[in-house]
């Protein structure tokens, strides 16, 4: 295992691997935004929301069992992601992407649309996203430029979700919730892009949400190299081929540097 320091120099093993990759696909968790400023799933529950449990936030029980509640609380997160701004290893991903003879693929776990907004393609959120809000019956999309998010610092405790200009029925988030199986389109393309790859790069995951963090072993199986960045260790870390101890906003442009 490659283990650096502080120094954000990359470790030459690292260097190595990308400069040979022409085909990269990049897997990504909460730790991608975290250096823009965006709450973590738990860490969302703060001042109004801080005495709701969020896994009884993100359930289809709690959308049947109170719609309002569930819905301003998830217009409040996409509120607070509005207001942030990509990191520096999001811009590093999407300058990457355009180098010539380079192929980069994106999966990721987050919901915030960072990577977007930095430029690149997300070949598959496998959670879902804040932003794909769409009828809980029809399941027409409902833009997100067409609804009234709250302000962030003065969050609603209840808000009635929109309404589907299709069918009526209420509008709902288009997150992946507790007990709903993810997207098998998406889960399906990250699946591809890991062992269709010649670099898989893991950044910023714990490696305990399934399926998810069953693909980097996937890539391995594939005979195809998987470098960890992470600033601690997680339960991907013993299975990787090296593991750097570096942020994404630091790790990622360093290593764009090296190409």
């Amino acid at each position: 295992m490659t283990e650096p320091g502080p120094d954000p120099l990359v470790p030459a093993p690292i260097a190595h691997l990308a400069r040979a990759a022409h085909r990269v696909t990049v897997l990504t968790g909460a730790g991608m935004s975290a250096e823009s400023g965006v709450p973590t799933f738990r860490d969302a529950q703060t001042g109004l929301w801080a005495r709701y449990d969020p896994e009884h936030l993100a359930t289809p029980q709690a959308w049947e069992r109170d719609r309002d509640l569930v819905w301003a609380w998830y217009a409040w997160r996409a509120a607070l992601v509005r207001r942030v701004t990509p990191n520096a290893g999001h811009r590093a991903l999407a300058d990457w992407a355009q180098r010539p003879g380079r192929h980069l693929v994106i999966a990721t776990q987050n919901v915030d649309d960072l990577h977007e907004r930095a430029g690149s393609q997300v070949q598959a959120h496998v959670h879902g996203s804040l932003f794909a809000f769409r009828c809980e019956r029809c399941a027409a999309p409902c833009p997100t430029d067409a609804l009234t998010l709250p302000d962030p610092d003065d969050p609603p405790q209840r808000q009635a979700p929109p309404t589907c200009p299709e069918c009526a029925a209420p509008v709902r988030p288009g997150v992946v919730w507790f007990g709903e199986a993810l997207p098998e389109t998406e889960f399906a393309a990250a699946a591809t892009a890991c062992h269709d790859t010649d670099l898989v790069l893991v950044v910023g995951t714990s490696g305990i949400v399934y399926p998810f963090a069953g693909l980097p072993g996937l890539a391995t199986r594939h005979g195809v190299p998987v470098v960890e960045i992470n600033p601690v260790e997680t339960a991907l870390t013993a299975s990787v081929d090296h593991s750097w101890r570096a942020t994404a906003a630091v790790a990622l442009p360093a290593l764009l540097a090296t190409l």
